[in-house]
């Protein structure tokens, strides 16, 4: 399940930005995910910042910084290429986010100058803060709802109520149109919980006070883990910023730019996945034998693979 998430999303980032699959995708995904895990762990250097030689002596950087060219490499060769295919009139390149770019650097008409490496990095950083965060949190959904069979049943059945139960595919419009509050609930519920740059935002008890009986002095890091999806029922917390008990997407001027385009994603495949599919454990398993360990690293990445059987249960309209 974890693999087939990582793989579409990945998909979907490359067709939304350069208009069609990109032959070089498994080039760039192998050259970004070897930079994550070079940067993840500590190093000496990290002890040491002051240090010229520790510095000098750290390899993780190094490999790091290798990758980071191996990707440049991929995405110059995608401008060239779409800048030919948009002298051919292909309108799919001309529509798509990079051929918005080049097209502005034809036309001079930017405020600023876009040079090729200025695409090139606006580039690195959508695919790099978009794809891997988005596949991360989809994950993390269909793992929470496998631990919790009352939230998947309540959830799969708004769905299936909203859309019928027909051969169909579901798409934006569908969504804009149905009323899948308790799917959003989900969502919601299940960035509190995994947080894909939790590191940025931690959270400390203001004042002493005792929880379910337990006595929480000031200053203790505080982490909740109960999944309950309905505690975002009846209030007007929102993504957006304006609430900083609950930050997924950072606030003010410097939050995730993305946050429309993630959403889009994530509302679109979970309720694709809830609509199609009943899933099922591994034999043997039980919920609450599903790991919900977190990696190590910038991105809360679940620290093991999850595995699921699917049982087709509404067919999937043809094209």
């Amino acid at each position: 399940m974890s693999r087939g998430i990582s793989e579409f999303i990945n998909d979907t980032f490359m067709r939304e930005c350069i208009g069609s699959r990109c032959k070089y995708q498994e080039e760039y995904d192998d050259a970004f995910h070897a930079a994550v895990r070079e940067t993840s762990g500590m190093s000496v250097a990290d002890l040491f910042p002051s240090s010229r030689v520790m510095g000098m002596l750290a390899m993780a950087p190094r490999r790091a910084l290798a990758c980071r060219h191996r990707m440049q490499r991929v995405l110059e060769k995608v401008i060239e290429e779409k800048k030919e295919a948009m002298d051919r009139g292909d309108e799919a390149a001309q529509e798509s986010f990079i051929g918005v770019l080049l097209r502005l650097q034809r036309d001079g008409s930017s405020p600023i100058e876009l040079t090729n490496d200025t695409i090139v990095a606006l580039m690195f950083d959508i695919f790099s803060a978009g794809s891997d965060t988005s596949a991360s949190q989809l994950t993390w959904c269909m793992t929470e709802l496998m631990r919790s069979p009352r939230v998947m049943t309540k959830a799969q059945a708004e769905v299936r109520k909203a859309f019928g139960e027909k051969e169909r595919r579901i798409t934006e419009e569908d969504l804009a149109m149905a009323n899948l509050g308790y799917l959003k609930l989900v969502i919601k519920e299940t960035m509190r919980m995994h947080p894909q740059l939790p590191l940025l935002i931690p959270r400390q008890c203001r004042e002493t006070c005792k929880v379910m009986g337990y006595d929480i002095p000031k200053g203790t890091a505080v982490l909740i883990n109960e999944f309950k999806p309905e505690r975002f029922e009846d209030n007007d917390i929102d993504y957006k910023g304006t609430n900083y008990e609950y930050l997924p997407f950072g606030s003010g001027r410097r939050m995730c730019p993305g946050l429309n385009l993630g959403l889009a994603n994530t509302n679109l495949v979970l309720a694709s996945l809830l609509y199609h599919f009943d899933w099922k454990l591994p034999y043997g398993l039980e919920p609450k034998d599903v790991d919900a360990t977190e990696a190590v690293g910038l991105i809360a990445n679940k620290k093991t693979k999850l595995v699921l059987h699917p049982i087709a249960r509404i067919a999937l309209a043809k094209a």
